[in-house]
């Protein structure tokens, strides 16, 4: 009894040094008018996330993934059934704007029967990237889905080692971000290697672009192409700071930057100050070291595309590739009002895009790249029908390494160890564990994109049209996506020599798919 009698007490003089703090404190009202209890508010509000994760949201109600896309990610990763059975959560009757896709009922393609095929299906671009160009290493890449650019530094160093030998292990390309070339970056997987504000990894000891130490970077780890970031989704027109607490020597060394001291992405580029100079500055870079090189940005006003497309007509300069990011982007952590509401989403700002390259004569000439929630197979159909050529997925790719849509990226307490620098929070994560659970999502998206194509007719997904895709208006209504975005015929398709050249090789060495039987003779007749 004297030992619980003291353990009591201890705790009531707990309790009263509590209520005395909460009644003579003046930042809360709430504490000083119901101190002690007043507490328990604040904790439920710091675990609300969590409540309604996992015990009152349904499954279709959560942002940015819902339930059932969560569910769908992990299953794939994991290699596990990844069906819904009893039919569809979603409210379609009452949804405007849900995209329903058109299947045929007799095609060029058949789907085969088996549940399982095409899981490791080979799935390359319809597109040569830099081939139109004539760029010395253009390439066509071996996957239309691809890991998207998150900087080591926003991500832990084992989340990125997981995804480089799960880009190796699935055949897909692992953009870097803006910070620099890592070790973490070197297990196997190629590479595009993204040209931030800051140059970092190719930066001199002033922070000035350095092309002699860009050209050593790319000599020396697998990079096949080039992006220069304008912006992204998740924070358009912002920089950005990796707070020095943050840059350890391994994050110092890949971006070339002091240990331990704050770590600046300015808001614009240093090496142009116009689109003109743009184009001038990615032809350096694409004569220098032979690589195709892009761009990447979020949409908001169009001045900028316009004036591009009329160069690139007009000048003979031109970027090899472009990545529209959607604002419902997210893989960096930005202010409210830049996640929310600044630069359009995914489909608005891509369809205007596609439309300036279109009415240029350019579209056939560039490869399309999408990001932006696109890592599900709904969203990627529709990207692919509006005249993508390649998907990246970024958040969807975290998932599929452990993420649990904990929301704290942007405190450095990562639960999983994936968005974080923390060594305890960040040893937990398995790099090469996760890596397969990285492939086998890459690998069941490609194969559910590649089972659509073909329940549409066709034998690749870039071969999809937007006469396949309509968009529900109401209960009783719905308008092909040509029309929602004002698409004019063979827009958001490639060229007829890369159609037949896509059909060539998803059909060479194949044989007729998906009866079960020889026909009968009165058929075969």
């Amino acid at each position: 009894m004297g030992r619980t009698s003291r353990l009591a007490g201890a705790g009531l003089t707990a309790l009263a040094a509590v209520a005395a703090r909460d009644l003579l404190q003046r930042e809360h009202t709430l504490l000083r008018n119901f101190p002690v209890v007043g507490h328990a508010r604040y904790w439920l509000e710091s675990i609300g996330p969590e409540l309604r994760q996992y015990l009152v949201a349904g499954n279709n109600e959560e942002r940015p993934f819902t339930r059932d896309q969560r569910r769908w990610v992990y299953a794939s990763a994991k290699g596990e059934n990844n069906y819904f059975g009893f039919g569809t959560d979603n409210d379609l009757e009452y949804t405007a704007g849900y995209p329903v896709i058109n299947h045929r009922t007799f095609g060029r393609a058949v789907p085969p029967s088996s549940p399982g095929s095409a899981h490791d299906v080979r799935l390359p671009s319809a597109k040569v990237v830099g081939g139109p160009r004539g760029r010395a290493r253009a390439f066509r890449p071996a996957s239309v889905v691809n890991v998207s650019a998150m900087s080591f530094g926003s991500l832990s160093g084992a989340a990125v080692e997981a995804l480089n030998r799960g880009a190796a292990l699935a055949g897909c390309l692992q953009n870097t971000g803006e910070g620099g070339i890592a070790v973490h970056h070197r297990h196997g997987g190629e590479l595009v290697f993204q040209l931030g504000t800051a140059y970092f990894g190719c930066r001199d000891g002033r922070g000035r672009f350095d092309l002699a130490r860009l050209k050593d970077l790319v000599a020396g780890a697998p990079v096949r192409a080039l992006e220069v970031k304008l912006s992204q989704g998740a924070k358009p027109g912002l920089g950005g700071v990796l707070p020095g607490a943050k840059v350890s020597a391994e994050i110092a060394a890949a971006r070339g930057v002091p240990e331990g001291v704050d770590c600046i992405s300015p808001s614009r580029h240093a090496e142009f100050s116009d689109t003109d100079s743009m184009l001038d500055w990615v032809e350096l870079l694409a004569a220098e070291t032979g690589l195709p090189v892009g761009i990447k940005s979020a949409v908001g006003d169009m001045a900028f595309w316009h004036e591009l497309t009329g160069l690139m007509a007009t000048t003979g300069r031109g970027v090899d590739f472009v990545t529209v990011d959607g604002g419902e982007g997210g893989t960096g952590a930005a202010p409210l009002i830049f996640t929310d509401s600044v630069s359009l989403p995914f489909q608005l700002g891509f369809a205007r895009v596609y439309a300036a390259f279109a009415r240029a004569g350019l579209a056939e000439q560039v490869t399309f790249v999408g990001a932006g929630k696109l890592g599900l197979p709904d969203n990627a159909i529709v990207a692919f029908a509006l005249g993508c050529d390649l998907i990246n997925v970024g958040r969807e790719a975290m998932l599929a390494i452990g993420c649990i849509q904990a929301q704290k990226c942007h405190t450095d307490t990562c639960p999983t160890g994936v968005a974080t620098q923390d060594p305890w929070l960040a040893h937990g994560l398995d790099p090469r564990r996760k890596a397969v659970r990285a492939a086998n999502y890459v690998r069941t998206l490609r194969r559910d994109l590649v089972k659509v194509a073909e329940a549409c007719g066709v034998e690749h997904p870039g071969l999809i049209d937007v006469g396949s895709v309509e968009v529900l208006t109401g209960r009783t209504a719905s308008t092909p996506l040509g029309e929602v975005y004002g698409y004019e015929p063979e827009w958001g398709l490639p060229s007829a020599a890369d159609r037949a050249e896509v059909v060539r090789f998803m059909t060479a060495g194949t044989t007729p798919q998906g009866g079960s039987a020889e026909p009968s003779e009165d058929a075969a007749g």
